[in-house]
């Protein structure tokens, strides 16, 4: 070896070339193997402020739109100097419980998408995809009929057990066979799962009209005629799952190099996928329970960060968590002003512009994992 072969290795070494992989992930928190975009991280935090702006006008316009319209001075007077004789700020604040359900259930369901699919390595896996929130609604549905649960702290329980119930079930089935839990198998049990669940459901409602006058508004999803008191029960389950989920970037990013992989860099793959599903299933949960079975927000947001982010969960996750109610505040404010003087529910408008998305990823054919 000559004299400058050995002066380019000593080069290669001190700039962290031949450093393992094990190590240089313990000091980069970015597992070997996964690519990052160049973008520095001033340029990832200018683009999460953006997002927090976007999010920030469109709570604006969520109080300022509607069937009777406000200029967004008259908002602000209504949030600042609330007069109770002035039917403009009577307005305001009656919608201010429907803007702040939007911001909790979409933040709720873009992470709970986004930990799904780095859970699960499946770029489909989706809170309704996946039929978390069949199990869910299912399980609401036979509370109502079977116990007659009307309150909203009921119904929150009765979705976190449906929607644990339908993860595992959905889980087990796609790993039977040789190749284990595939993302297509997955997507294809998910859909089956869903499927079934719901037929039960309908099952039970058309045999108890009581069960489906309590259950047809909440059933299609969505953000309308809620108040404080629909808001609230579901706050420290959602805020637990929150933060469960966003500490688990680090997590997410070695799951999706593989179990192997993941192992080897130290990381106890049984434990991490539990606690990551235990803040999944308290997300949807929570969002299903106060909003319904919303679909689809929790697959597009995840595939649209990607192209901000790249495939670093510790961005992902954040971003998911602004876009994911920027897209619900949105379709819920499309819902209100597209056939006035009624209302489309948004969970409607979500399903119009997810589904194209979920075709658009089967036909690209990239379902091998993220």
């Amino acid at each position: 070896m000559t004299e400058s072969t050995t002066a380019a290795r000593a080069r290669e070494r001190d700039s962290g070339a031949l450093v393992p992989p094990k190590r240089r992930y313990l000091t980069s928190g970015r597992p070997p193997g996964v690519r990052t975009r160049s973008r520095s991280r001033g340029g990832q935090a200018a683009w999460l402020l953006a997002a927090v702006v976007v999010l920030a006008l469109l709570a604006a316009a969520s109080l300022a739109i509607g069937a009777r319209g406000l200029p967004l001075a008259t908002v602000w007077q209504g949030l600042t100097q609330f007069d109770p004789a002035n039917g403009d700020h009577a307005v305001v604040h009656a919608r201010i419980p429907r803007t702040v359900l939007g911001l909790l259930a979409g933040g709720a369901l873009g992470l709970a998408g986004a930990a799904m699919q780095g859970v699960a390595r499946n770029p489909l896996a989706d809170p309704g995809i996946m039929g978390v929130n069949a199990g869910a609604a299912l399980a609401v549905v036979t509370g109502i009929y079977v116990f007659g649960i009307s309150s909203l702290t009921g119904y929150i329980w009765f979705a976190f057990i449906g929607a644990a119930v339908a993860a595992v079930v959905v889980y087990v089935i796609a790993s039977l066979g040789r190749d284990g839990a595939t993302p297509v198998k997955l997507a294809l049990a998910g859909a089956a799962l869903s499927a079934g669940l719901f037929s039960l459901m309908n099952v039970i409602l058309v045999s108890s009209q009581d069960t489906l006058d309590r259950f047809r508004f909440w059933q299609v999803g969505g953000i309308a005629g809620r108040d404080w008191s629909a808001v609230l029960p579901g706050l420290p389950f959602l805020a637990i799952g929150t933060v469960i989920v966003l500490c688990t970037g680090r997590i997410l990013n070695s799951l999706a190099l593989g179990d192997d992989i993941a192992r080897g860099l130290g990381q106890r793959v049984g434990l991490a996928r539990g606690v990551t599903a235990l803040g999944i299933v308290l997300l949807c949960g929570s969002a299903t329970a106060l909003a319904g079975p919303i679909g689809f927000v929790g697959l597009v947001i995840p595939h649209a960060v990607r192209f901000l982010t790249g495939p670093d969960y510790r961005w992902i996750l954040p971003f998911s968590l602004v876009l994911a109610p920027a897209l619900l505040l949105g379709a819920d404010i499309i819902g209100r002003v597209v056939l006035l003087p009624g209302e489309v529910p948004a969970g409607i408008i979500t399903a119009l512009v997810g589904a194209p998305v979920f075709v658009w990823l089967i036909r690209r054919g990239k379902g091998a994992g993220l």
